[in-house]
């Protein structure tokens, strides 16, 4: 930063130039100012983001890590002092009552097995009579047996004429997912599971098998997924065709690294997300999500994506969806913007800073979501009436609060920044009131991509082009069966069984969506996780 050169000892005796001087002086004095609070900014961020906890809010799940250290604890305590006890002869010390809490149920349709403990000696030990037997006492525990490889065994039996004996006749083989191959529907239905809903890499897998004296190399169990992937086009492309072919949707991006075989390094690709839940406001259709893959994240990439789309599109503020709704002369897309995505600047600012401007915009969005936690789950119009009554002046007031504080606070502070990109976005942030089917924000999708993160995580980059492709048929297939609260195990067996043996005809692939699924007799249905 380049100031003004004062010498204290050669200053003007004009009056004029001297308020001239006070005027630059302080003038960069608060450009400095700005720029100093800035970096402190920045580098709070850093060592938030390097050492801090990454959401804004603490999640119940990441709060039950530490209560479940202490539940352990607590549980060790107690057998120990009933052990005791129990060495001392005396009682265990009866324990205060505990609070109410799901300690688990046991399903009807889980098999059982009984285990009987009876007496040694069936005669009274008073007058050695026989005992008569009044009844049982019976207790339930949760039991498991670790997963189990075993080996289906197909048998076709050989005819042949008594008279002629000329022709053999025998049963044709079953179609296989995998020509030649050794794993039956089940086994590679679970392959893929495991991969993209249980976040386990294929070398992971393979070692798994391995324990069970079954070798086998990733890249084996790659081919398996990939055959799998083939299977199922036909169904994700109707999945990606009912999810676009809603009137209102979420989209949301992330990345995916790509083995670049030619580089010796990976490059960069994106999975488009697509997302549909009209559950919040009671919508006839059923949710789903569904990824696209594609090598860059230029906007031609949505917008040959959404080219049939026509409705409201909840994005975030990635210019290529304004982009798209900007070549609309019939101005059949309209883009809602994401108050979540809004609201993080400001929050990062008041963590930083505990500014008490960031603080006001924060109280007055938090007043809009406790508005849509009570209006959730019911029609759209109730929702659009009290988001008008009720979120309408609240939206104005925090509106007008904005434009009067923007030319207030530094143009450089990243404040300012967030001022600006709220008002800038404005016309977007506020299609909520006026329709009561859109969200607040966009964390339909970001839930639909958050499971992506992890697996990619742990698998680290997809092999190629066409795994990545496979990554986004995977995934959508086994979200938008969570979505539906489906077994994504149980249907995905289930369903490339029967599109591998021929019983679900090109027409009638729409059966076969997790939303009009019927098992077949001997599949377990069960609801997901």
């Amino acid at each position: 930063m380049i100031g003004v050169q004062i010498d204290p000892d050669s200053l003007p005796d004009d009056a004029a130039v001297l308020q001239q001087m006070l005027r630059t002086v302080l003038l960069q004095h608060g450009e400095l100012h700005a720029e100093n609070d800035k970096l402190r900014l920045l580098i709070q961020r850093l060592l938030r983001h390097q050492f801090g906890r990454r959401s804004e809010q603490l999640s119940p799940e990441q709060l039950q890590f530490g209560l479940e250290e202490l539940e352990q604890t607590i549980a060790a305590n107690q057998a120990a002092q009933d052990e005791a006890a129990a060495a001392a002869g005396l009682a265990p010390k009866p324990r205060a009552a505990q609070p109410a809490r799901n300690h688990g149920a046991l399903p009807a349709h889980l098999p059982r097995y009984e285990v009987v403990v009876d007496i040694a000696n069936r005669h009274c030990p008073c007058c050695g009579k026989a005992l008569r037997a009044i009844g049982e006492l019976r207790t339930e525990q949760l039991d498991i047996v670790p997963a189990q490889l075993r080996v289906r065994v197909t048998r076709r039996p050989r005819y042949v004429c008594g008279s002629c004996e000329e022709s053999v006749i025998v049963a044709p083989a079953p179609d296989r997912p995998v020509d030649g191959g050794m794993p039956t529907v089940a086994l590679v239905a679970h392959v893929v599971v495991s991969k993209f809903a249980d976040s386990l890499p294929l070398y992971r897998q393979a070692q798994m098998l391995a324990r069970q004296g079954v070798t086998l190399d990733r890249s084996t169990l790659a081919n398996w997924v990939g055959r799998a992937c083939w299977w199922l086009t036909p169904l994700y492309e109707l999945v990606l065709g009912t999810v676009l072919s809603s009137a209102k949707l979420f989209a949301d991006d992330t990345t995916l690294p790509v083995l670049d075989p030619g580089r010796g390094r990976t490059k960069t690709g994106r999975l488009w997300c697509y997302a549909v839940d009209d559950r919040p406001w009671c919508g006839a259709g059923h949710p789903a999500a569904a990824y696209v893959y594609s090598e860059d994240r230029k906007a031609v990439r949505p917008t040959g994506h959404l080219a049939g789309f026509r409705g409201v599109l909840q994005v975030d503020g990635y210019a290529g969806f304004k982009r798209l709704a900007g070549d609309r002369a019939d101005a059949s897309v309209r883009l809602a913007f994401c108050w979540a995505h809004m609201r993080r600047p400001f929050y990062d600012f008041f963590v930083s800073t505990k500014s008490p401007l960031a603080a006001e915009v924060l109280a007055r969005i938090r007043e809009l979501y406790a508005i849509e936690a009570g209006i959730r789950g019911h029609p759209a119009e109730y929702r659009r009436e009290v988001r008008q009554t009720r979120s309408r002046p609240i939206v104005e007031a925090l509106h007008a609060w904005l434009q009067d504080h923007v030319d207030r606070v530094s143009a450089a502070s990243d404040l300012a920044q967030a001022i600006r990109y709220a008002i800038r976005h404005w016309p977007g942030l506020v299609v909520f009131l006026d329709d009561g089917r859109v969200e607040m924000d966009t964390n339909v999708v970001e839930r639909a991509i958050r499971p992506n993160t992890l697996t990619r995580k742990n698998a680290l980059f997809a092999g190629s082009d066409g795994g990545a492709r496979h990554w986004a048929i995977a995934m959508t297939l086994i979200q938008t069966a969570k979505l539906n609260e489906i077994d994504p195990m149980a249907w995905l067996a289930d369903v490339l069984d029967r599109i591998v043996c021929g019983q679900t005809k090109a027409h009638e692939l729409h059966t076969l969506l997790p939303w009009n699924w019927r098992p077949q007799s001997g599949v377990a249905l069960a609801t997901a996780a």
